[in-house]
C-alpha cells in the first residue's frame, strides 16, 4: 500500500484544489487503499472541514511525494532515456497492485517494454525491431485511457452522487425551459391578466358543478337571502375583464380576489360564502322569482306582508332582476319580478278560496331619494312620512291606482321608471341615486288585508360618497349608507324576533316599517353582483353585507371539489375565508341604551354640547326616537361605523330633521302674511273714512308688526341655527375615517 500512496504519509500537508478553484493546504488524515484516494482535513473560518481527493489530483499538485515509477509512466513526464536494472527490476514490485486492476493488453505492453529496457545496452543498433507494440502515439493514446479507467475507478462515492444529482438538475432545467417555451406559446398576448386567467381555471377544474335547477325543492325561509351573478357585458369582455365568480353548487358563491405578495408574485384568495340559492350568470329572470319572490304571493292572501329586495352595486343587474329585460335602452318590462309578482296575484285571485274574499289591487310606486319621499305616479309630487296616534306609519299624499290585469301594472312601472331620479358614479354613467319601491296592496272593503313592497334600492357603492366635496353627493351617499344599515339590522331583528326594530333610523325601514312588524312577515334579498375583476371590491362588499343579513356559516365540506381534483391541489389553493358578525358575539354585546348626554362626546371640544343644547332648546331634537334609533344602529354596527361616521350621520340626521321644520316654519310664516296683507288692507282702508279712530289704528297696526317681529325673528334664528348646522356637517364629512374590514378566519 505504501507504494501506491507513494510518499503521503498522514499527518503530513499537501496542496489540494477546491472546486472553487482555490488552491491551499490540508493535513491527510487518512489513506484509503480500496478507491484510491487520501481523505485530508483543514481549517477555515473557525471551522474543521474535510474531503476526500483521488491520488492524480494530489499527485498533480504535489510532484514531491509521487511514486518514483509514477513519474516515468505519467503522460505528462516523457520517459527517460536509460534505465538502470536495479530500477526496471523494481517496477514490478511497484506496481504489481496497478497491474492486477488493469487490463491484460496494457500489462503485456508494459512487460515488453521492460524487457526491451533490459536488452537495449547490448543491441543499441536493433532496439526497435523485437518490439511487437504499436507506434507511439498509439501507446499515448492507450496510456490515456488507462489513467481516465483508473480515475473512474478512483472517485468516491459522494463525487458520484453529486455527479447524479447534477445530471438530474439539468435534465430538470432542460424539461423546465421546454415546459416555459410551450407556455409561451400559449400565451395569448391581448389578454392583460393571462396568469390570472389560468389560476383561476385550474381552480375551477378542481371543482364539481352541481348548480341549482328546476327540480330542486322550494325551501320555505321566513328571510331569504340569495345571490345572482350576471354574465360579463360588452364593455368589460372589450376590456377583456376576467370573470373572478363561481358558483359551485345551489348555495355556495366564491371570489377568486387577485392578490399580490412582497415580492410582486400574483396569487388568488378564494373566499367563499354560503347562502339560502346562488343563482349563475345563466339563470333567467322566471327562474329566480321561483326561488325568491313566488313563495311571498301567498304570503299577503294570508294577511301577511311580503317584502322584496335587489341589492347591489350599480350595473350588476338589480334593475333587470326587479324590472325586466333590458333590448338596448327599451325595457321588457313583462320579464321582470315586478310583473311576475303581479301576474301571480291576479291568477290567485281567481281561485275560489280568495274570490270568495272579495279583494281588491292596488298598486303605488314610490321613490326615496335624500332623506325625502316622492310620488312616482303623480309627477313626482314630495309626500311626508308620519306617524298617527296609533304608531302607525302613513305617508301622507300617496296616491294607491287601481289594477285590474297585468296590463295595467306594467304601464305604471313604466311612467315610474321614467321619473326615477339617476344620475353618475365611478361604477356606472347612469347609477340609480334613489331606492324604487313598488307596492302591491290587497284590500277588502277599504281595509288592508295584504302588502307585497318591492325594493330596487340604490347602487350600494354610492354608500361610498360620503366623503365627496358636493354635499349633495355627501347627502345622498349618508342617507344610502343608513338605510342600507338600518335595513340589514331591521330584517336581522325580524328573523330573531328582536323586542325592538331600529326602524326609524332611515326614511325607508320607516316607510316599510309594517313589513318588519308581526309575525306573519316574510322577507327575501336578492344581491346583484358583478362578475368582473374591475368589481371585485363591490362585490365583496355586497357579498359580506347579505352575509351578514342571516349569517351562514360556511365549512371546507360545502365546496364541492372533485374526487380526483381534491388530493393535492386543495391544500395549496388560498385558504378560504368566512365573514362572522362581530357584532352579535357574546364578548361584544353592550347595553344598547341610549344615553343623550353622550351621544355628542365624540364631537370635538365643547362647542358641540354648547350647539346640542341650543338644539334641544330651539328644536327639541335633543332626545328623539330617530336618534335613539340611530345611535343603536351605529352600536350594532362598530365595525362599519367609525366614530366620526357616526357623528357625520348624526349630523345629517339633524340636518334633514331641520331642513324640513324651517320648510315649515317658512310656508306657515308665507301663509301669515298672507293674512297680515288682508289686515293691513283692512286698516288702510279706515283711514280713508274722515272720522276714522286714530288710536285704534295705531293699536291694530302695531299688534300686526309686533306679530310679523315675532314670527321673522323666530324664522331668522332657526335659519341661522341651520346654516351653522350645515357648516357642521361639512366639517363632520371631512373628519370621516375609513371603517374596519371584517377580518378573515
Amino acid at each position: 500500500m505504501a507504494a501506491i500512496f507513494g510518499k503521503i504519509l498522514i499527518g503530513i500537508y499537501v496542496e489540494i484544489k477546491r472546486s472553487d478553484g482555490r488552491v491551499h493546504q490540508a493535513m491527510v488524515t487518512s489513506l484509503n487503499e480500496d478507491n484510491d484516494s487520501v481523505t485530508v482535513e483543514w481549517i477555515e473560518n473557525g471551522d474543521t472541514k474535510g474531503k476526500e481527493v483521488d491520488l492524480e489530483s494530489i499527485f498533480s499538485l504535489n510532484p514531491d511525494v509521487v511514486p518514483e515509477e509514477e513519474i516515468a509512466q505519467s503522460p505528462e513526464t516523457p520517459p527517460p532515456p536509460s534505465s538502470t536494472a536495479a530500477r526496471v527490476s523494481k517496477a514490478p514490485k511497484n506496481r504489481r497492485t496497478i497491474a492486477t486492476k488493469t487490463d491484460t493488453p496494457a500489462r503485456d505492453n508494459r512487460v515488453t517494454a521492460v524487457g526491451t529496457t533490459r536488452a537495449r545496452p547490448s543491441q543499441q543498433g536493433q532496439a526497435a525491431e523485437p518490439l511487437p507494440s504499436a507506434p507511439a502515439p498509439t501507446q499515448s493514446i492507450q496510456q490515456q485511457t488507462l489513467l481516465q479507467q483508473q480515475n473512474a475507478r478512483r472517485k468516491s462515492n459522494c463525487v458520484k452522487e453529486v455527479e447524479k444529482l447534477q445530471e438530474k438538475r439539468e435534465r430538470r432545467r432542460v424539461q423546465q425551459q421546454e415546459l416555459r417555451e410551450k407556455k409561451a406559446q400559449e400565451v395569448d398576448a391581448t389578454v392583460p391578466n393571462y396568469e390570472i386567467m389560468c389560476m383561476i381555471r385550474d381552480f375551477r377544474a378542481s371543482l364539481d358543478y352541481r348548480p341549482l335547477n328546476t327540480t330542486d325543492l322550494i325551501e320555505e325561509h321566513r328571510i331569504c337571502v340569495c345571490v345572482r351573478t350576471r354574465p360579463l357585458n360588452k364593455k368589460e369582455l372589450a376590456m377583456k375583464d376576467l370573470d373572478v365568480i363561481t358558483i359551485p353548487s345551489k348555495d355556495v358563491v366564491m371570489v377568486h380576489e387577485p392578490k399580490q405578495k412582497v415580492d410582486l408574485t400574483r396569487f388568488l384568495e378564494n373566499q367563499t360564502f354560503r347562502f339560502d340559492y346562488a343563482f349563475d350568470d345563466s339563470t333567467t329572470n322566471e327562474m329566480v322569482y321561483r326561488f325568491t319572490a313566488r313563495p311571498l304571493v301567498e304570503t299577503i292572501f294570508e294577511r301577511g306582508m311580503a317584502t322584496c329586495f335587489a341589492y347591489g352595486q350599480t350595473g350588476s343587474g338589480k334593475t333587470h332582476t326587479m324590472g325586466g329585460d333590458f333590448s338596448g335602452k327599451n325595457q321588457d318590462c313583462s320579464k321582470g319580478i315586478y310583473a311576475l309578482a303581479a301576474r301571480d296575484v291576479f291568477l290567485m285571485l281567481k281561485k275560489p278560496n280568495h274570490k270568495k274574499l272579495d279583494l281588491q289591487v292596488f298598486a303605488t310606486f314610490f321613490e326615496i331619494y335624500s332623506g325625502k319621499v316622492f310620488d312616482l305616479l303623480n309627477r313626482k309630487a314630495k309626500l311626508r312620512v308620519l306617524e298617527d296616534g296609533k304608531q302607525q306609519v302613513q305617508v301622507v299624499g300617496l296616491q294607491e291606482k287601481d289594477v285590474k290585469c297585468t296590463e295595467d301594472v306594467l304601464k305604471l312601472i313604466e311612467v315610474g321608471n321614467s321619473c326615477r331620479t339617476s344620475g353618475q358614479t365611478s361604477a356606472n354613467a347612469h347609477s340609480s341615486r334613489s331606492h324604487a319601491v313598488f307596492q302591491i296592496i290587497l284590500r277588502r272593503r277599504g281595509k288592508m288585508h295584504g302588502k307585497f313592497s318591492l325594493i330596487d334600492l340604490a347602487g350600494n357603492e354610492r354608500g361610498a360618497d360620503t366623503s365627496s366635496a358636493d354635499r349633495q353627493t355627501r347627502l345622498e351617499g349618508a342617507e344610502i349608507n343608513k338605510s342600507l344599515l338600518a335595513l340589514k339590522e331591521c330584517i336581522r331583528a325580524l328573523g330573531r324576533n328582536k323586542p325592538h326594530t331600529p326602524f326609524r333610523a332611515s326614511k325607508l325601514t320607516q316607510v316599510l316599517r309594517d313589513s318588519f312588524i308581526g309575525e306573519n312577515s316574510r322577507t327575501c334579498m336578492i344581491a346583484t353582483i358583478s362578475p368582473g375583476m374591475a368589481s371585485c371590491e363591490n362585490t365583496l362588499n355586497t357579498l359580506r353585507y347579505a352575509n351578514r343579513v342571516k349569517e351562514f356559516g360556511i365549512s371546507p365540506s360545502d365546496i364541492p371539489f372533485s374526487q380526483t381534483g381534491s388530493g393535492g391541489g386543495r391544500s395549496e389553493l388560498s385558504p378560504t375565508y368566512e365573514y362572522e358578525d362581530f357584532s352579535t358575539s357574546p364578548a361584544r354585546l353592550k347595553d344598547l341604551t341610549v344615553d343623550p348626554g353622550t351621544v355628542m362626546d365624540s364631537r370635538q371640544g365643547g362647542h358641540g354640547a354648547t350647539q346640542l343644547e341650543v338644539l334641544e332648546a330651539q328644536w327639541g331634537v335633543g332626545s328623539s326616537p330617530q336618534r335613539d334609533d340611530l345611535k343603536l344602529l351605529c352600536e350594532q354596527n362598530e365595525e362599519e361605523v367609525s366614530p366620526q361616521l357616526f357623528t357625520f350621520h348624526e349630523a345629517v340626521s339633524q340636518l334633514v330633521e331641520m331642513e324640513e321644520q324651517v320648510l315649515e316654519d317658512h310656508r306657515a310664516v308665507f301663509q301669515e302674511s298672507i293674512r297680515w296683507l288682508e289686515d293691513e288692507k283692512v286698516l288702510l282702508e279706515m283711514t280713508e273714512e274722515v272720522d276714522y279712530d286714530v288710536e285704534t289704528y295705531a293699536t291694530q297696526l302695531e299688534h300686526i308688526l309686533d306679530q310679523k317681529i315675532d314670527i321673522l325673528t323666530e324664522l331668522r334664528d332657526k335659519v341661522k341655527s341651520f346654516r351653522s348646522t350645515l357648516q357642521e356637517e361639512e366639517q363632520a364629512s371631512k373628519q370621516i375615517t375609513p371603517p374596519k374590514r371584517p377580518r378573515p378566519l
